[in-house]
């Protein structure tokens, strides 16, 4: 089996460095960990504080973070070395809030 490098948990909020044009904010993980033959990508949901009101903004209370929303539309995968510091976690519960809007957004619900 091949061996997992530990960098960030599903569910985890760490500081993001998104570059210039999104500059470093808070993202969600929302992927797997990656093993050795896969390519070392973590998929992020950014968090922001400038709301549109879009049914893919999902707001929620959490202590670590200012009030805003995950933008689901801005899904991206980045390179670990992006990754900053974990900031937090969200809960189960919390995580399904996203989840759910996310499969929306992607067609995936059942």
């Amino acid at each position: 089996m091949p061996r997992r490098l530990r960098v960030a948990e599903r569910g985890e909020v760490w500081q993001v460095d998104f570059g210039m044009v999104q500059k470093v904010r808070p993202g969600l993980v929302v992927s797997v960990p990656f093993g050795d033959l896969d390519r070392a990508l973590v998929a992020i949901i950014p968090h922001t504080t400038s709301l549109r009101g879009s049914e893919f903004e999902v707001a929620m209370p959490v202590r670590f973070l200012q009030p805003g929303a995950f933008m689901i539309q801005g899904l991206v995968a980045v390179p670990p070395k992006l990754l900053m510091r974990r900031l937090g976690v969200l809960s189960p519960d919390q995580l399904a809030v996203v989840e759910q809007r996310l499969r929306r957004w992607l067609g995936l619900e059942a």
